[in-house]
């Protein structure tokens, strides 16, 4: 799978001076289309969405954008996903720590070409119940964006990467980084835009576990 990370610019920009760049998924920060109100949206004042979805009918491929949405005043961090000229879905940020931003209400993997894709935004990956039910529930690689990264953010995507067996793609302003399943960072790079080819690896292992357990009596 080839992976194409873009930590610097938009997806306007992007498209205007690497659109002959191939990548089964291109992953951007929050600048990929900023801020973005489902209002104007729908009344056709502006059209973020509609650029992200061409750019994926263009290049024919997963394209990811982390962005905040405006829901009349409520705003939430944000994850657009669109695939091959479509409108894939909008997966929010489910934990707001100290009312940074509003919360999302539930976790999404999305079916995609490049394969069962699972989506955490920013401050997520601090919870690793989001990571551990996107890896349970059938995630081949988990995609992150980020506002910006952290040396926290690579340490907390190895460890999760490797408890979970789920590989881990960060892309913030001004960073980008994969974690392998190993636990290792596979790649990692500020400039922008960067491609990769990445092997997504499905191992299976037998774990097993004892516990006592007393049988009730009377």
């Amino acid at each position: 799978m080839r992976v194409g990370l873009v930590c610097r610019g938009g997806v306007g920009a992007f498209q205007e001076t690497h659109s002959e760049e191939k990548a089964d998924i291109l992953i951007f920060g929050f600048e990929g289309i900023g801020e973005v109100s489902y209002e104007r949206e729908l009344k056709g004042e502006t059209r973020f969405f509609e650029d992200a979805a061409l750019l994926s009918k263009t290049a024919k491929n997963v394209v990811v954008c982390g962005c905040v949405t405006d829901t009349r005043g409520h705003k939430r961090k944000s994850a657009l996903v669109a695939e091959c000229g479509k409108l894939s879905g909008v997966s929010d940020m489910l934990h707001a720590v100290d009312g940074e931003a509003g919360s999302g209400a539930a976790l999404r993997i999305y079916d995609t070409k490049a394969g069962k894709m699972g989506v955490a935004v920013d401050g997520d990956l601090r919870f690793p119940s989001v990571i551990k039910a996107l890896a349970v529930c059938g995630s081949d690689f988990i995609v992150c964006p980020c506002e910006r990264i952290e040396e926290m953010h690579s340490v907390l995507a190895r460890a999760h990467a490797y408890c979970y067996g789920v590989p881990i793609f960060l892309c913030g302003n001004g960073y980008a980084a994969i974690a392998s399943g190993e636990g290792k960072i596979a790649f990692a790079t500020p400039q922008s835009p960067a491609f990769v080819d990445f092997c997504v690896r499905k191992e299976y292992h037998l774990v097993e576990t004892r516990r006592r357990f007393v049988h009730g009596s009377l």
